[in-house]
């Protein structure tokens, strides 16, 4: 009877041993993974409806997203609505740009939780530059004939100009309400030089679409090259995120895996 109680007193410390070695194994302090949000800033004439086909794919993985609704009043009023959601954000963040939201960006991302950057069809420009002067010495896009600006210097695209340069690979009728959803911007907007270029601390991806009709791909291709970005072409309108959401959510993910 001895023996029996010994060995049972034995084993009943050899499991509770056991249990809390298991407990400390699974605790969550000790095997989460660092939590890394998606913010994604989108550009002229659009709204935060542009990452429509992206954000459930990036959701789907598990991915916190948030999409800013820029006002499009000036340069530094749409990179103080990027900064609230950079700091709601849970974790390090992976910031994404597409367009005029790749200025945007630049000079946002300088914040310590931003962890990359990715740009979409995008402006990157450098301290002190606007995003009017990258264009200089390119090809003139045609799409910005379709251009207009109202009374009070705000400018918008006409809707022949959605269907047939912004977003000419996309249905008609999603066109359409991309044209009808569109965030008119402050031409003076494009004059407003950065003060920070985060893709100098930030590591980058950039996404060039090779169709585009707003943003010369030659330049594009040269922003990309400047900043030292990860490349992918995509032969798109100036919409890639969406004609290939999957391709751009691919990319993104690539940029929150290097984040963790």
């Amino acid at each position: 009877m001895r023996r029996f109680t010994h060995h049972l007193l034995a084993a009943s410390l050899a499991l509770a041993t056991g249990s809390g070695a298991l407990a400390a194994t699974a605790s969550p302090s000790a095997a989460a993974p660092t939590p890394v949000s998606v913010v994604l800033v989108h550009g002229a004439f659009a709204d935060g409806s542009d990452w429509s086909r992206v954000i459930p794919l990036l959701q789907a993985r598990g991915v916190h997203v948030t999409a800013v609704q820029n006002p499009l009043t000036s340069l530094a009023d749409d990179v103080a609505a990027t900064r609230r959601a950079i700091a709601a954000a849970p974790g390090k963040v992976v910031l994404v740009g597409h367009s005029w939201g790749g200025t945007v960006i630049t000079e946002a991302g300088a914040s310590d939780k931003v962890a990359g950057l990715v740009y979409v069809s995008a402006f990157a420009p450098d301290v002190g530059q606007s995003s009017g002067e990258l264009g200089q010495g390119y090809p003139t896009p045609p799409g910005l004939a379709a251009l207009s600006a109202d009374a009070s210097g705000f400018l918008h695209i006409s809707d022949e100009g959605m269907r047939t340069h912004f977003a000419f690979d996309v249905p008609p009728a999603r066109a359409a309400v991309m044209a009808a959803t569109q965030g008119p911007i402050a031409a003076k907007a494009f004059d407003e030089r950065v003060d920070v270029a985060a893709w100098k601390t930030r590591p980058s991806w950039f996404i060039v679409s090779t169709r585009d009709h707003m943003i010369a791909p030659e330049l594009q291709f040269a922003m990309a090259r400047k900043i030292g970005a990860h490349v992918t072409p995509l032969p798109t309108s100036h919409v890639s995120q969406e004609v290939q959401p999957a391709k751009v959510a691919a990319v993104i993910l690539d940029a929150v895996a290097h984040a963790r």
